[in-house]
Parts: structure tokens; C-alpha cells; sequence
């Protein structure tokens, strides 16, 4: 079960840096600071993963920590796609 812990918090934390990685190449691309959609995907993902990490060790601080992140990611995520559905029918 350590080993499976680990593997959790592991990936979590690769997805959360991620999240800073996707949004530097993509504000490079554009040469100002923008956040790409898939920023708040991997925020999401990887705030999951943290999250449950941090149940497991239970860490009540971490817990409460990402526990609101993952409110706050899939509001914005909530709002990205009301934002797209609505794009979408200016098009038609």
C-alpha cells in the first residue's frame, strides 16, 4: 500500500507542475501571460490525486489544501465550457 501512496502523490504533483509548464509554453507562444484551458484540467487531475495522497496520509492541512483547490478547478472548468458553448452558438 506504501508503494501504491507514493505512486499517487508521484503522479499528482507531476501533473500539478504540469499545469505550470502547459501555461509558460503557452504564454510563450503568445508572448503574454494567458492560461491555457488544459491548465485548469491538470489542476483538477492532479488536485484528485493530491487529495486523495493526503487522506491516505491523512494530513489533515493537506487535505484541507486541495480539497478547496478542487472546488475552485472545476468552477473554472465550469465556466471555460459555458464560455465555449456560448462561442460556439455566435458561430452558427
Amino acid at each position: 500500500m506504501k508503494s501504491v501512496t507514493l505512486a499517487i502523490g508521484l503522479v499528482g504533483q507531476f501533473m500539478f507542475f504540469m499545469r505550470f509548464f502547459f501555461q509558460w509554453i503557452h504564454s510563450e507562444k503568445h508572448k503574454k501571460s494567458l492560461i491555457p484551458d488544459i491548465f485548469w484540467y491538470l489542476s483538477l487531475f492532479g488536485g484528485i490525486l493530491l487529495l486523495v495522497y493526503a487522506i491516505l496520509k491523512r494530513d489533515i492541512v493537506f487535505i484541507i489544501g486541495q480539497s478547496t483547490g478542487t472546488f475552485i478547478y472545476l468552477r473554472n472548468i465550469f465556466l471555460l465550457r459555458r464560455n465555449n458553448r456560448q462561442n460556439e452558438s455566435y458561430v452558427e
